[in-house]
Parts: structure tokens; sequence; C-alpha cells
């Protein structure tokens, strides 16, 4: 780094930290985006298929589209906005889950989810026990509680859960979220490959060790994943055991996608969805059809993409193709080949997913998120109150983040 003397560092170039660093660039604060890895996005990833087709490993979802600020910078940009139904707004195929049961399910989830709001005016506890006891959907709901949260339900707040602000609108971007995140930076100053080690606040300037050197500032904006915080990835000196105790109230739940290449892709209709297994919670979610694009992408949350995860990449491709071809026959098999996965448990810069309150811990958004002494900032979808899990929760909590810099600076 040619200069070493800012007046704001942000540590972390995910989408908070790109939003946070843009905002106070084009308000001339001399500032540096600090990132771990060799690209900008964080848990926003977009690759390329062998196809060419722009894959989004991490967040691939408009989520609330129709208040999303990341759909207006997207329009910006001149990204292609693709509005179609989402696979989980539309029925199932109805191999192995027949039109009757699909009814009888979404009547259950929908049960499931009406229970959790009325118990969330009560004390708070794990949505697991509002699970009607012998009910038949039960290990679907949990499978789909997964996908949502990437927590199994008895590791899910219920006054959390019933804080997400959703519209039920989700639309994608064709070439990529993760690209459209990274984008967005534009010429903010950036130095990559350099993770943290240390922030020093003991003195009146702070003091940030870096792997390839040291940085001073006035003021830093941590916008980095509550694993990392939780479990001192970074160190703060002195010690901010409130601001740990509260990040480990918001563990990271785990989603991993699998994308495969598929055959006779034309015998399904694009954007349709696939349950293997309507019996249990270690079930993966199939979305054939992408874009309408040859392939499937699979979707695996919770308990299940952890233990997956321990048996890398073979392991994920193996359990895929076995659901498949015991619900479309053994010949499926050779229809499918592995294009692309990410371990996000496994990955050192992220530890996890997205984030969920563990029971007890919903109020713990709000105590990550205060400043400390006006001089560190917090930001990142986990301080999000009611857009947590999201990358335009992430961007709104950047945001703020750098509009509290700015006043404390008098700008």
């Amino acid at each position: 780094m040619a200069q070493s003397d800012f007046e704001v560092v942000i540590v972390g170039g995910g989408a908070a930290g790109i939003a946070a660093a843009r905002r106070l660039h084009e308000t001339h604060i001399k500032c540096l985006l600090v990132e771990a890895r060799d690209r900008l996005g964080g848990r926003a990833w977009t690759v390329a298929g062998t196809d060419g087709s722009a894959l989004d490993l991490g967040c691939g979802w408009l989520h609330s589209a129709d208040r999303n600020p990341w759909v207006p910078i997207a329009q910006v940009q001149g990204r292609t906005i693709d509005k179609t139904l989402p696979p989980w707004a539309r029925p199932s195929l109805t191999q192995g889950f027949p039109p009757d049961d699909q009814q009888a399910f979404h009547a259950a989830l929908n049960a499931f989810f009406d229970r959790m709001s009325e118990a969330a005016r009560g004390p708070d506890r794990p949505a697991s026990d509002l699970l009607e006891e012998g009910n038949r959907w039960n290990g679907l709901i949990g499978a789909v509680a997964t996908y949502i949260t990437g927590a199994e339900l008895r590791a899910v707040s219920i006054h959390d859960f019933n804080n997400y602000a959703d519209s039920e609108v989700n639309w994608r971007v064709t070439d990529g979220y993760g690209t459209l995140i990274a984008a967005h930076a534009g010429d903010a100053p950036v130095a990559l490959g350099c993770p943290v080690r240390t922030i020093d606040h003991s003195s009146t300037r702070l003091k940030i060790e870096t792997a390839t050197g040291s940085l001073t500032a006035d003021q830093v904006i941590v916008a980095l994943p509550s694993t990392l915080i939780a479990e001192e990835a970074v160190h703060f000196t002195p010690a901010l055991p409130e601001k740990i105790a509260a990040a480990r109230g918001l563990p990271l739940g785990l989603a991993d996608k699998l994308f495969l290449a598929l055959d006779q892709a034309e015998e399904f209709e694009p954007g349709t969805r696939l349950f293997a297994r309507t019996d249990r919670t270690a079930t993966a979610s199939y979305h054939l059809r992408p874009f309408g694009r040859a392939q499937i992408e699979v979707f695996f949350g919770g308990d299940l993409a952890w233990e997956l995860e321990k048996g890398g990449e073979r392991a994920f491709t193996n359990f895929a193709i076995g659901e498949l071809a015991d619900l479309l026959g053994s010949g499926f098999a050779k229809r499918v080949s592995p294009i692309r996965i990410h371990p996000w448990g496994s990955d050192p810069f992220a530890r996890g997913g997205y984030s969920c309150a563990l029971p007890g811990h919903a109020e713990s958004r709000a105590r990550l998120a205060a400043p400390v002494d006006n001089r560190l900032f917090f930001a990142g979808e986990a301080c999000s109150l009611n857009d947590f899990s999201t990358a335009h929760g992430a961007l709104l909590t950047g945001l703020a983040a750098a509009d509290a810099v700015l006043a404390v600076r008098g700008r």
C-alpha cells in the first residue's frame, strides 16, 4: 500500500463494506476499503460456468425486489433483471410429490408460519417448539427452514424470524448478483489480499494491523461476517467482549449451492422445482433450468450442508445425484455432471452463509451494530434488524455506518 494514513478504513469488502466505501469516497473522505480476499463481494460471488453463464455461488436473489436498493443500482449499471417467478412460488414437480400432497404441505407450512407470528408476541423460544407433534410435514418444513435461515429450527429465534421484512417480490440479475455488487465499488480505493489482524483503538488514532502492513485512521467501519468477530479472527485492543457476545448470538447458518449440467434439459420447464424427499429435513432442493439454462441449481442448508462439507465437492455431487436417481430413475445419473460449488462453511473469510439469531438473542443485532466511542462502527447483514441474511440488508447497514461516520466528522 502506497499510503498508510486515512480518515476512515473500512474492513471487509462485501456488500456492506462496498456501500460504505463508495459513500465515503463520493463525499471526498480519504478512505480505504481493506479486503482479505483477492476479490470484492464477500459472500456475493459470481463465477463463469462451463457454458459461460453467470453462476452465483453466494447470494443470488434480489429479495424484496420492489424496495431493494440493489435494483436501481443494477439499472444504472445496465444489468438485465429477470422478473420470472421464483421456483418456490410455483408448484413443484409431481414426481414423488403429487398435487394433493403439495397442497397439504403448503397448508401445514403456512399454519406453522402463522403459529410463529402469534408466538412472537410472547417470550422468545426456538422455532422448533412450534412444530405440531406427529405432523407428517415436519421434516419438509424443517428443510425449507434451513433454506431460509441456514439453520435447523431448534437454533432459530422466533422473535428474530418474525422481525424479517419480506415483500415476497424476488428477482434475479442475469449476469450475476456478485458481479453487480463488486462493480458497485466503482473507483473507491481498495486493498485486496489484505486480511486485518488487529484493530487497536487504545489511542486517539486507530491502528489497523494487516498482513501487508499497518494503517492509521480516525474511524474504522468493521463490515465482517459475525463469525469472524465471534471467533476473534480480528482482535480488538482493548477487547470488546460485548461485541463478541453479540456476534456469538448471531452465528452464520449455512447454505451451499451446487450447479449441475443437465443433458436433455428440454424435458423440464424452465424455473421449476423438485423435492427429492418430503419426509425428512436432510434433503436438497432442486431448481431445474434456472434462466432457462441446461442446469440444475441444487440448494443445501443447515446440518446437511455442514455434514457434506466434510466430504468435499464429491459428497455434494454424490448426494444430489443419489436423490435425483432415486426419484427419477437410475439412468438420470448419466444426465447430470457437476459444474461448481463453493463451501461457505469452510471459507476462512466467511465461515458460514448468513446470520440467524439464536433463541433469546434477537436483540444481538442492535448490540452488534452499535458504534463504539464514535470511532468504531459496525455493518453487515447481521447488523440489520429487519433485512438480515440479505445483500440489501448489508448495503443498508453499510450506508448507515458511513452516514454515522460523516455525522461525527461534521460532514
